[in-house]
This record gives C-alpha cells, structure tokens and sequence, in this order.
C-alpha cells in the first residue's frame, strides 16, 4: 500500500496515536541525532521541518536557539504546544501550520533540520527543497527512515514504506560539493523498548552538511 502523506493522513495518524505507547512519536524524547550532531554548533536560527510533536524543536529552545517549527498537522501541533508548556518554557518556540510542499519561510536558517518527515512530495525532492532553506554557513540535517520491508513486502509500523526513506548515498549526491561539506552521512541502526521490554529496531538514516559561506 501506497501512503499519500497529505493532511488527512496526519491528521488520521496523530488523532489514532497514543502518545504514551512505546516508540509513539507523541510522546519520544528528542532524537539523539539531534544532540550528537547540533551539540557542538552555536545557537541562532533553526526551523524544524515537520516538527510532530515538538521534542527538537522545544530541545533547541532551551538552548538559546530561535526556533520556527512547521507542520501540516493541526493535531500535530496542538500536541507540540502542549508540551512546551508543559516544559515550563512556554512560547519559546514558533508554531506554524504549513505544506511543506508548497510554503517557505521568508528567511534562511542557521540549522535547518527534518526528523522522520513525509511530505506528499517525493523524499528526495523535499530534502532539496528545505536545503534551499540554509543560511550561508549554515548546517543541515536530516534524520530520515531506511527502507526495511515488512513479512508482506510492504513497510508498515516500525518499517516505513520505500516511497518514504532514502539512503544517505541518495541525499548526499543531491547535495553539490561546491556548495556543501558533508559532515555526516551513515545509516544507523537503534532499538526501542517496546511493550514487555521487546526491542523495537530502527534503521536511520543521518546526513549533516554545512552549507559554505
């Protein structure tokens, strides 16, 4: 079965999620790509493109980052408000609601970053467009799924459909060299525990690159 990733999907996946199930995206802490690989950078501006739930995003504003986080879904973001307030932070994070296939800001970022996004648009085709988004001397990072087939030939749950992954080879070789240092480019592999301690594996994708002054 073939996902079409528009707003009725979303919308559908994050009103039928439980934000406490294990491995919900509701409910995950930050990515730990997201620490290792922005860890060491200086805080500025940063969008989240198909933020979810808002743990990077809301992670970056504690920092001291300046944080606009962009989603299609309304319930998406309804969750990720929540959660900031919880936070004791409130308001530190702009919420914007937005096709991702068809908005763009009105200013290049300092960290532009995509944790597990699927746009309507093909993937790669995304991953090109928010790299425009990319100040001069600015860092991208994408954390993205690997293709992992289900039983039936099909990604389902913990294994995404192909139409939705890309290889770190795939993205990198959109990414010109005379515009872009690649920094990271692997394909990782991490577990979650799942209900009865039963180990959810996760094929990841991580590519970072600095966009040259």
């Amino acid at each position: 079965m073939t996902h079409g990733f528009d707003k009725d999907y979303w919308e559908r996946h994050w009103q039928q999620g439980s934000a406490d199930r294990p491995g919900s995206m509701g409910g995950n802490p930050p990515n730990p790509y997201l620490i290792r690989e922005t860890g060491g950078l200086t805080p500025g501006t940063a969008l989240d493109a198909g933020c979810g739930s808002g743990a990077e995003a809301i992670w970056l504003a504690a920092r001291g980052w300046r944080v606009t986080a962009a989603d299609l879904s309304t319930e998406a973001l309804a969750r990720a408000a929540g959660r900031e307030a919880a936070s004791g932070a409130p308001d530190s994070v702009r919420w914007v609601e937005a096709d991702l296939g068809n908005w763009s800001p009105d200013e290049q970022f300092d960290l532009v970053m995509t944790h597990y996004a699927h746009p309507a648009m093909p993937q790669l085709e995304f991953y090109d467009r928010i790299a425009g988004w990319v100040a001069p001397g600015g860092t991208l990072l994408i954390v993205g799924h690997l293709h992992t087939p289900g039983p039936d030939g099909h990604g389902h749950g913990h294994h995404p459909p192909a139409e939705a992954s890309a290889t770190s080879e795939a993205i990198t070789a959109r990414l010109d060299g005379t515009e872009w240092e690649i920094v990271t480019a692997e394909e990782c592999l991490r577990t979650l525990t799942g209900r009865g301690g039963r180990g959810l594996p996760l094929h990841d994708v991580v590519v970072r690159a600095t966009r040259r002054p």
